[in-house]
């Protein structure tokens, strides 16, 4: 097997080659302070607030893709055989501003400007897909972009705006010359890489991550680093040996039989977002009230589910939808249904030297109804205080089976059985939903903390299955999103 003892990639317009590489290393310290690219802010340290925005630019199946990810948690060692694009290299046409630039100077986008940088790099993002977008989709693009002083109405309209002062700059005039030099330098290596405390592996295939996870069984592996990011940024945690695998497009596969969707354990949140919604319509809403779109470049689905967060976005639709998970040691492979997996606090259903590959998601049967719900604090960009998932079968007028799951209410993503069965065999009517909430308390003793109450969250959890009722008649129910 060929191996590499540093990573390469572009940077801007200049090659870089590093060896000295740790796995606690952020790009955003790599651009500020090895680099002086100092346009690229550091506002929250956590993929909260957008000011690092950079682009990333990666080949794919489709070619040259690039997207908007937070360099204050985009681990270094990751962006092996990337582009990554910053602030300083947008230019026009003819070298001056760039379209996106432009609107925003005419448009009054910014005021103390420490967030316009990753604002700008947000739209960007979106100019190079929609020069012309619609109002709705910069809401979408901006989510997780924090601004408190200038007002998101100017920066809209110059959003609104930005095809007007042009359709292309010289990025996309030399994206043949970029995959070029990037396909050049795929080798199918493994790259390991020190800076003597700690040791970063990226491995040559899927199979040789086997076979890494086999020689260190306690090596972190890291995908979109959304969650682990934060250990190093906030928690000053040190990674001894991780194993890094944002590259390995492989697992970035999403195939479809009559079936079932086999979702690769990869897929970011946006890979996912047009497959799933094309099956599972009732995820549109919630999906996009996961992060922001740079946590959701970034994020991947398998790395939501192994993480075991009880809080995770993913889990509690999933379960209720009947996912599967397909997990691989060695050349050894089995598969658990989702619920499984999470045996308690931090603590899943995951043998050493084991990682996930994969998740099944069975299409939806005709006469199963189903439903997903967030509520949090923010409406956007924010960690879920109670997520649920639902699936009711009726048949005749008569719940036949139901599957509810939730998020925030145990140590746990977990089913609510004693609810499930209040439910099943009953009359499909609202007065059935309602007296089946009643056994939640049974499933659930919930916690309070910074972002609920245990009172408030039995009672919002109780108070979906009205909502559940009201969303399968077509009704808008008089709940709230957000606290």
């Amino acid at each position: 097997m060929h191996t590499r003892q540093s990573i390469r990639f572009l940077l801007n317009a200049t090659p870089v080659s590093l060896s000295q590489v740790g796995t606690g290393e952020m790009l955003l310290d790599h651009l500020r302070l090895s680099q002086r690219l100092c346009g690229t802010k550091e506002g929250c340290a956590e993929g909260d607030c957008g000011a690092c925005t950079v682009l990333i630019g990666r080949l794919g199946a489709e070619g040259l893709a690039y997207e908007p990810v937070n360099a204050c948690i985009r681990p270094l060692a990751s962006v092996d055989g990337c582009h990554v694009v910053t602030i300083e290299h947008l230019r026009g046409a003819e070298g001056g501003l760039h379209p996106v630039q432009r609107a925003m100077v005419a448009h009054h986008g910014a005021q103390c400007g420490f967030c316009s940088p990753g604002i700008v790099m947000a739209l960007y993002a979106l100019w190079m897909a929609t020069p012309h977008p619609s109002e709705a989709l910069i809401e979408r693009a901006l989510q997780g972009n924090l601004c408190r002083c200038t007002g998101y109405a100017p920066i809209i309209r110059a959003a609104l705006a930005m095809g007007d002062y042009g359709t292309t700059d010289p990025l996309m005039a030399e994206r043949a010359t970029i995959t070029e030099a990037l396909r050049a330098w795929q080798d199918s290596a493994r790259v390991t890489l020190s800076d003597g405390k700690s040791t970063a592996i990226l491995p040559a295939s899927v199979d040789d991550l086997a076979t890494i996870l086999t020689e260190h069984p306690d090596a972190r592996i890291v995908a979109g680093a959304t969650d682990v990011g934060l250990w190093v940024t906030k928690f000053l945690r040190d990674l001894p040996v991780a194993v890094f695998i944002s590259h390995l497009d492989t697992l970035r596969q999403i195939t479809e039989s009559d079936a079932a969707l086999q979702i690769g354990a990869l897929a970011s949140y946006e890979d996912a977002r047009a497959p799933l919604l094309a099956h599972f319509p009732h995820l549109s809403r919630y999906w996009d009230r996961i992060a922001g779109w740079q946590v959701r470049a970034m994020g991947t689905l398998g790395g939501n589910i192994a993480n075991g967060s009880p809080i995770g976005d993913t889990p509690p639709p999933f379960i209720a939808m009947g996912a599967r998970l397909v997990l691989r040691q060695g050349d050894a492979r089995r598969e658990i249904p989702l619920e499984e997996f999470f045996l308690d606090y931090g603590k899943q259903d995951r043998r050493a030297g084991e990682f996930v590959e994969a998740i099944l998601l069975p299409k939806p049967a005709p006469d199963t109804l189903h439903a997903a719900y967030k509520l949090s604090k923010r409406r956007e960009d924010d960690i879920s205080v109670v997520a649920c998932g639902i699936a009711v079968t009726v048949r005749d007028g008569t719940i036949t089976e139901a599957r509810l799951a939730f998020g925030g209410m145990a140590a746990t993503p977990k089913r609510a059985a004693h609810t499930e069965a209040a439910l099943t065999g009953q009359p499909f009517t609202l007065a059935t939903l309602q007296a089946a909430a009643h056994a939640l308390p049974q499933d659930f003793t919930p916690l309070s903390d910074m972002r609920a109450s245990a009172a408030y969250r039995m009672r919002a959890a109780q108070n979906l299955l009205t909502r559940f009722w009201h969303d399968s008649q077509g009704e808008t129910a008089a709940l709230e999103d957000a606290l």
